[in-house]
């Protein structure tokens, strides 16, 4: 069974700004990096985003891949913020580009969005008691709490 997401990878054309990036505008920790299987280079850095719960960034990016509304394939990552407005300002005031402002979701969560150092969307997005992703949680573990491990 999956109990969760562990890791969005994304290859940087510049790791030590894309990390930079997340650690010192967007503010999570770094935890750890790992050499390549040489031994001889820096091979990924894993950004902590929650417990078990990672961003892992690879170097050597040189072609960027255009993202549009009609392009297969991963489009964005969202990250949960206990509060959209608080952080957005947060991010602002240490430089992060805002492309768009705080606003309501389809899902009605409220979210705002930015992009990394190599244009990687990223939405932030709070979850009221009024959102579908929280009828969901509470559908989902009533139904799973009827289920015998």
């Amino acid at each position: 069974m999956v109990t969760r997401i562990g890791h969005c990878a994304i290859r940087a054309r510049d790791i030590e700004s894309t990390a930079r990036f997340y650690t010192e505008v967007l503010g999570m920790k770094e935890a750890f990096r790992m050499q390549n299987p040489a031994g001889d280079a820096l091979g990924s850095v894993h950004i902590y985003v929650a417990p078990s719960q990672f961003i892992e960034i690879f170097p050597g990016g040189t072609e960027t891949i255009s993202i549009e509304k009609t392009t297969i394939g991963h489009a964005h990552m969202c990250y949960e913020v206990d509060d959209a407005a608080a952080y957005l300002e947060e991010v602002r005031s240490r430089g992060a580009p805002i492309d768009t402002e705080l606003k309501r979701g389809y899902s009605k969560c409220i979210q705002f969005w930015t992009h990394d150092p190599d244009g990687n969307a990223i939405e932030f997005m709070e979850l009221p008691p009024d959102c579908l992703q929280i009828a969901a949680n509470k559908r989902i573990a009533a139904e799973n709490a009827g289920k015998n491990p």
